[in-house]
């Protein structure tokens, strides 16, 4: 007997693990005793025949099996999870090479149908399903996501991987100030004379980042208590919050140098967070950064091309291996993205200083709610009308105004516009998807930067890696599940990521 292991390969014959050697192998023949587990998409009761459509979760496709009504019983409902034993024979129908003719099925964990929250053949829409994170997977939509996400960070390791980097795990805690907090989730040990759930309250209570920026109460599981999900736990563990947690991905990036003193090429991937008050559709508490770090580099172009290698390749990857998860998105949620990409694909992005950047913003017909001026940060608004103005495509904005950018930046030396080398790409209906920059090495301009905003102490080891063998570097950041957003058009953040966190917003 023969373990079904990725229903979705049926086209090709159907992935098996042998259950006598534990291999992996395909089965082409048919009349092949064979097992599948999984979950029921869908149940048709007629007079002579049963067919129930399973879904495992590798791909979309189902696998039909088709039984005598006698195997039937009053828990083989929509999503009940089961296990069919049969034969794998030729199908008739030309939508499928093959289905599993059963000769048992045993209902493992039984759904009430009444209750489940996703039904049968109903294209739920995002917005409803975010409201059951644990549950939405099971959704086409969600379920589709995941694999695309598995293979873009499977992708992503690849590129990095295949052109030399290393990677390397940097820490989410750290003591840096990160040029202020206002950003950072901050952690404090709690006083050791709470002994009461009724005194944790308070404290929590008197918390009102963390308690306002989740919309959480005293009672509440608490995500960011560190070894303490719930107040009752905190007994033991003694440890609350009192601003909110953890670290800005600008600090990975210093964490970063520390390693890229051993080794010329590194990268990390993993979440990060970021406490910014914001509501909108492009931003999240807690996401996932790529961020990269190259030496012996004194060219922004550099960086830039791998910028750009990255996001071609990785998407490239998604598209030739989840092609029926990503034409979902591409069907329902944003028709004609996939022949936009593939264009993309094909062409050089474009690149144009920020200085022309605002000079574009300020003859623009269009009306901004924020007024382009030289000096001032790009809106979002900005961001987009720039894109559009440049074809659609994405577009590389270099050399940022000196005061606008962090302390490490390189220091350009250019005026009267004082710029650093530093750059973000931009993509249609995203806006920023990349930010990076050379790195300041020169030991004296840093030095002189430092003591200007007060930060030379803290800072002192970042001056260290200047003062033994530092070298010309740089490097940049890709949030992942703005790229995600982007490559198959799904219009809020909140739905590309499994268990969204925002403001006022911790579901489970």
């Amino acid at each position: 007997m023969t373990l079904i292991t990725a229903i979705g390969q049926v086209e090709e014959g159907v992935m098996v693990k042998n259950s006598g050697k534990g291999s992996m192998e395909h089965i082409r023949q048919y009349g092949a005793a064979a097992v599948v587990q999984g979950w029921v998409r869908s149940v048709r009761s007629q007079k002579e025949v049963l067919f129930l459509h399973i879904n495992d979760g590798s791909s979309l496709e189902h696998l039909q099996v088709v039984a005598d009504p006698s195997l039937e019983n009053r828990d083989l409902t929509f999503g009940s999870a089961v296990e069919v034993q049969g034969k794998l024979v030729k199908s008739p129908h030309k939508m499928q090479n093959m289905e599993l003719q059963a000769e048992t099925i045993r209902v493992v964990g039984p759904c009430d149908i009444w209750s489940f929250p996703l039904k049968m053949k109903e294209r739920h829409p995002l917005e409803y399903v975010r409201q059951f994170p644990h549950l939405r997977c099971r959704s086409n939509t969600l379920g589709s996501l995941l694999r695309i996400r598995s293979e873009a960070t499977a992708a992503i390791h690849s590129f990095f991987q295949d052109n030399g980097y290393m990677h390397i795990h940097t820490p989410i805690i750290t003591s840096n100030d990160c040029e202020g907090a206002g950003e950072l989730f901050q952690i404090e040990d709690a006083q050791p004379q709470l002994s009461e759930p009724a005194a944790i309250a308070e404290v929590l209570q008197s918390s009102e980042h963390l308690v306002a920026y989740f919309g959480l109460t005293p009672r509440d599981p608490c995500p960011l208590m560190l070894g303490a999900p719930e107040l009752d736990a905190a007994l033991q563990n003694l440890v609350t919050i009192v601003d909110a947690m953890v670290i800005y991905e600008r600090v990975q990036v210093q964490e970063q140098s520390r390693d890229r003193r051993a080794f010329t090429h590194v990268f990390t991937f993993g979440p990060t967070f970021r406490a910014e008050n914001s509501q909108s559709r492009r931003h999240l508490a807690e996401f996932y950064m790529v961020e990269a770090e190259l030496s012996f580099t004194e060219s922004l172009q550099d960086i830039m091309q791998v910028m750009e290698d990255l996001f071609k390749t990785v998407t490239s990857t998604v598209l030739s291996k989840c092609p029926r998860d990503v034409e979902l998105f591409h069907k329902y949620v944003a028709p004609a993205r996939k022949d936009r990409l593939e264009q993309i694909l094909k062409s050089k992005f474009m690149i144009v200083s920020y200085s022309e950047a605002v000079e574009i913003l300020k003859q623009a017909s269009q009306t901004f709610t924020f007024k382009p001026e030289w000096g001032c940060d790009l809106q979002t608004e900005h961001e987009k009308y720039l894109v559009k103005h440049c074809g659609e495509v994405p577009v590389f904005v270099i050399n940022y105004p000196y005061d606008l950018k962090p302390f490490y930046m390189r220091d350009n030396e250019d005026g009267p516009q004082h710029t650093v080398a530093a750059v973000d790409l931009l993509v249609p209906g995203i806006g920023e998807l990349c930010g990076g920059s050379l790195r300041e090495e020169r030991l004296p301009f840093l030095e002189s930067r430092l003591q200007r905003l007060g930060l030379t102490d803290a800072y002192q080891w970042y001056l260290d890696l200047r003062k033994f063998g530092s070298v010309p570097h740089g490097g940049f950041g890709m949030g992942f599940e703005r790229y995600l957003q982007y490559i198959l058009g799904v219009d809020n953040i909140k739905d590309v990521i499994p268990f969204p966190r925002f403001p006022h917003s911790c579901l489970l």
